[in-house]
């Protein structure tokens, strides 16, 4: 009786164990509804990014700005190339408010710890690259849909007014957009100790995790990286790391690792499936690969991926990162990708599910199709009574 007892107390402990466990994970999981913007104290400084060469934005640009500095009493950043533009500089009507902008230089002028708000007017790309701005902690991005494609841009610029005042009295919802840390390390010196038997037929490596090599660059990426053979006519071949173990071999045009706001725009290209922002995870999709049964795969967010030039492999490798600084990788040079601690909190226009859900359907037309007609009625009785 004592020994069944002590089974059972055991046995106890376990499901109270397990429970406390799932208890713990749930509560890690936000609710979406809780996912609201709020100020802990009024917005002064915006950022307004502005899509270049686009001379369709010069009016818009020209109203926002006026009504945030005249309205608003805001102070307005903007990079000094669009402040420079040649039809601002020549509109005397607007000279009174270009002279209260504030200027700066990317890769010069750090504007990462005074701005409240961050307003995008253009494209997909105005977002990805006011995120590129930020390598630590976002502001709250509000992106207006006035380029060519509107998946990340859900307000409209007609109601700008109404939308911007909703925003700044905190009346909005928040898409919280995980970003990848991307780490390139040069020269990196392999572990001469490296671990490798063969378990079940499948040969296992067991990488050294320590940053032996030097780390030329450190980013933050909000869509995906890219690994491909650039130039090269031979296909790519590169290792795939998790958390240090070798998990496969890449052998075709290359491979991409992207977040969930990534998942719709190059994967989705190249045949992955569209995750929801709000899903911590991390996509892996190869790029034309060798193997048909090689399909894209999505692992936890909190895992390390590294990326390397198999040792066989003939070709170097090219990596970019959200289409920019594009780079040749060596042999012995790695690409460390983790999930980011600093998301892109993105300002929804309705909610966080619907935004997304109208985005497929406007932006990638998902699952339309030609609806089929309706059976007559005297079709439907005359099936009944047969």
């Amino acid at each position: 009786v004592g020994y069944m007892c002590l089974m059972s107390a055991d046995f106890k402990a376990i499901i109270l164990t397990v429970r406390l466990r799932w208890y713990c994970f749930f509560r890690h999981i936000q609710d979406p509804a809780s996912q609201r913007l709020t100020w802990n104290k009024p917005p002064v400084n915006v950022l307004v990014i502005r899509k270049i060469r686009d001379e369709s934005l010069v009016k818009p640009f020209k109203e926002l700005c006026r009504f945030l500095v005249e309205e608003k009493q805001m102070m307005v950043y903007v990079e000094r190339r669009v402040a420079d533009d040649n039809t601002l500089s020549k509109d005397e009507a607007f000279g009174s408010i270009r002279n209260q902008l504030c200027t700066f230089r990317e890769g010069y002028d750090d504007i990462s710890n005074c701005i409240d708000l961050i307003i995008c007017l253009g494209g997909d790309g105005t977002l990805l690259y006011a995120s590129s701005l930020f390598q630590c902690s976002v502001p709250p991005v509000m992106a207006f849909h006035l380029g060519s494609l509107g998946f990340l841009t859900p307000f409209k610029f007609d109601s700008f007014r109404t939308e911007v005042s909703k925003v700044f009295e905190g009346n909005a919802a928040i898409t919280l957009r995980s970003r990848l840390k991307v780490k390139v390390m040069k020269d990196m010196q392999l572990s001469s100790k490296e671990l490798q038997q063969e378990h079940n037929g499948l040969l296992i490596h067991e990488h050294n995790n320590s940053d032996n090599g030097k780390v030329t660059q450190q980013m933050q990426v909000l869509n995906e990286v890219v690994v491909d053979r650039g130039p090269s006519s031979y296909l790519s071949n590169v290792d795939l790391y998790l958390d240090g173990r070798l998990i496969t071999s890449v052998q075709g045009d290359g491979l991409i690792v992207s977040t969930p706001t990534g998942s719709t725009a190059y994967a989705a290209a190249a045949g992955a499936s569209m995750i929801h922002p709000n899903v911590p995870a991390i996509m892996v999709t190869p790029i034309c690969p060798h193997s048909l049964s090689f399909r894209p795969i999505v692992v936890p967010a909190g895992v390390e991926l590294m990326i390397t030039l198999s040792p066989d492999s003939r070709n170097t490798a090219w990596v970019s990162f959200d289409g920019r600084k594009r780079q040749e990788i060596q042999h012995g040079d790695c690409i460390k990708i983790t999930t980011s601690c600093y998301p892109v909190p993105s300002i929804c226009c309705h909610d966080l599910v619907y935004d997304w859900f109208e985005s497929l359907a406007q932006c990638l037309h998902w699952n339309v199709r030609k609806k089929q007609t309706r059976l007559a009625d005297d079709s439907d009785s005359s099936d009944t009574e047969n």
